[in-house]
């Protein structure tokens, strides 16, 4: 099951797009233009449908406004087919385009195919545990407050949100964060730890979000 947005002016083709996806269990939303996109439903997303031709603003141009925002692969609709089209829109982060008209069989077995390339590690933003991080700015924030992470904090965060759920010894954070060069002991990473969950407790995060699992090491909650 996943989270799919399906934009398109054409009312009739939305409800086609939610009839066809529910069957296979995802939760499926719908909006007749980019200006119904928010930050928010751009994260919720799983995978994009976005129609090219939009009075107002383009699919072409929606996809430029919120490729930063969310790391969903992005599949335009559309019945421009010259090769100018195509590459364009591939170069400004599409991963796929479909031909109107369309079978709905194509359109769930392209749906299908990206979800499933979808463990790709995200480049963008990431979201867990309410925690916002701007991977190419390598900020992080909480409820809209920048957290006032250190570089060496943050890359700790953004490691162990990026495998939410798995479990690691403060020798493997210490490896994958500094490399196997680095010049501290890996005993920095327990103050680090430290130093993070007051940070995020100031924030107002909960105190679950970076576990210790005693004996073990250490865990970013899962989304799970």
């Amino acid at each position: 099951m996943a989270n799919i947005l399906a934009v398109d002016d054409n009312p009739d083709l939305c409800i086609l797009l939610k009839t066809a996806l529910e069957r296979d269990g995802h939760r499926v939303v719908t909006c007749s233009s980019g200006a119904d996109l928010t930050e928010a439903l751009c994260r919720w997303s799983d995978c994009i449908l976005l129609d090219v031709m939009m009075p107002n603003e383009s699919g072409f141009a929606v996809c430029r406004r919120i490729r930063e925002q969310t790391d969903a692969p992005i599949l335009f609709l559309t019945a421009r087919t010259d090769e100018a089209s195509v590459l364009e829109g591939l170069g400004i982060g599409g991963d796929d385009y479909l031909t109107k008209p369309f079978r709905v069989s194509e359109l769930r077995a392209r749906v299908a195919a990206h979800l499933r390339r979808q463990n790709r590690v995200p480049v963008y933003r990431m979201v867990r545990g309410g925690v916002s991080f701007d991977m190419k700015g390598k900020s992080a924030s909480y409820a809209e407050k920048e957290l006032p992470l250190t570089r060496s904090e943050y890359a700790i965060c953004e490691y162990l949100a990026l495998h939410a759920g798995q479990t690691f010894t403060k020798e493997q954070i210490y490896e994958a964060v500094f490399g196997v060069d680095g010049t501290a002991d890996d005993t920095a990473i327990t103050q680090h730890i430290k130093n993070i969950r007051v940070k995020l407790r100031a924030a107002g995060a909960p105190e679950t979000l970076l576990k210790t699992v005693w004996g073990v090491g250490y865990q970013w909650k899962s989304e799970n």
